[in-house]
């Protein structure tokens, strides 16, 4: 073995002779990176020219032997010391198994195994969702006794956050949806000579159904991720748990005047996008099918009742609770970490916007069910 200066790094370098594999230089964890591992068909890897090496270098041997034997030789490492030997067989004992290459197959039993965890765990969040939804109730219920204790300044700041800051993009997006069912319901209703049955279409469309849905679902992606995100930022700063070594009630104090101020502010998001929706369908009207101002109010007092905005605003609180509860709850379950930040932030706004439309399903089925 070639003797090196002890004070000189001496880059690490590959050649090959003969299905001979020789490394020379020092194989430290600053050199070799810049050997080539990727070597095949050679018997032997020869360390006489080796000076000092690391557990890096020991690594890198180890790789080029598992690789040179993948490639179907069996290579013999030689001139290496004792204390070199040792080094890359106590490396070579602690490297992880190699990959199986051959994927195994997904039989049904597997898929029916991965469908029972699935639905155990969907089932078993929904009882943890429910629980945490008596705990609020309880919480809120318990708040009558002692009035005092209603956090009102947080309450209205609450309200400002996912009322007043939401009502330009509800009103927008409500705006472009009357002017988009304007344009296709005219479109085809012009086809039957019916153009003016377009503000019925509009009205309930927009008042019984897609005014308060759209509105819930931008809210629960704007507000709901912020609930989720922000009580997650205080579990992973533990300042929770500081609160409950405090005597303090996080349901009371985080959660209670967020959901309170999503069922206050979400029925008045819905008026504002009702009026938006209908103002964008008029507008739309009058240039595509000539239906003054004048003759759609009249036509939408005469032949909408007042039901169709009564069934959004019904609605309205329910979704309310349910991205309040839902953006709560995920909050709580963050652990220490941002990536279940993030990801619990994302479960959110999907389980939120699923369990609205769910529950949309269910009261379009009982309105019917009842004649409204």
């Amino acid at each position: 073995m070639n003797a090196h200066s002890p004070d000189r790094l001496q880059p690490a370098r590959l050649t090959v002779v003969d299905q001979r594999i020789v490394l020379s230089g020092d194989l430290l964890i600053g050199t070799v990176e810049q050997l080539d591992l990727g070597q095949k068909g050679a018997q032997v890897i020869d360390l006489g020219q080796v000076g000092r090496i690391d557990t890096a270098g020991a690594w890198a041997i180890v790789t080029l032997e598992r690789r040179l034997q993948q490639a179907g030789t069996a290579p013999e490492i030689t001139g290496a010391s004792q204390l070199q030997s040792d080094l890359i067989g106590t490396v070579r004992q602690n490297m992880p198994a190699k990959d199986d290459q051959t994927e195994k197959s997904i039989t049904l039993n597997d898929r029916l195994e991965m469908v029972g965890r699935t639905t155990v765990a969907s089932f078993q969040k929904m009882m943890a969702i429910i629980g945490f939804l008596g705990q609020t109730v309880a919480t809120f219920l318990s708040l009558f006794a002692h009035p005092s204790r209603i956090r009102w300044t947080a309450l209205v700041h609450h309200m400002q956050q996912v009322g007043l800051s939401a009502v330009p993009i509800v009103a927008l997006m409500s705006f472009l949806i009357g002017v988009v069912l304007a344009f296709q319901g005219a479109a085809q209703l012009r086809q039957f000579g019916a153009e003016v049955f377009v503000v019925d279409l509009i009205a309930i469309s927009v008042l019984r159904e897609l005014g308060i849905l759209l509105t819930a679902i931008i809210v629960a992606g704007r507000s709901g991720s912020a609930f989720t995100a922000a009580i997650g930022s205080m579990k992973m700063r533990e300042e929770i748990d500081a609160m409950r070594t405090l005597g303090l009630n996080p349901i009371e104090v985080l959660v209670l005047p967020r959901v309170m101020a999503l069922i206050l502010m979400l029925p008045v998001l819905g008026v504002i996008a009702n009026f938006s929706g209908l103002l964008g369908g008029a507008l739309m009207s009058w240039i595509e099918l000539g239906v003054s101002p004048g003759v759609f109010q009249s036509r939408l007092a005469s032949n909408t009742s007042v039901w169709h905005l009564g069934v959004g605003l019904i609605k309205a609180p329910f979704f309310a609770l349910i991205i309040g509860i839902v953006g709560c709850f995920e909050g709580m379950q963050v652990k220490g970490d941002v990536e279940s930040l993030g990801r619990l932030t994302s479960t959110s706004v999907v389980l939120s916007i699923f369990l609205v439309i769910a529950a949309d399903a269910l009261f379009s089925i009982f309105f019917e069910l009842v004649g409204v």
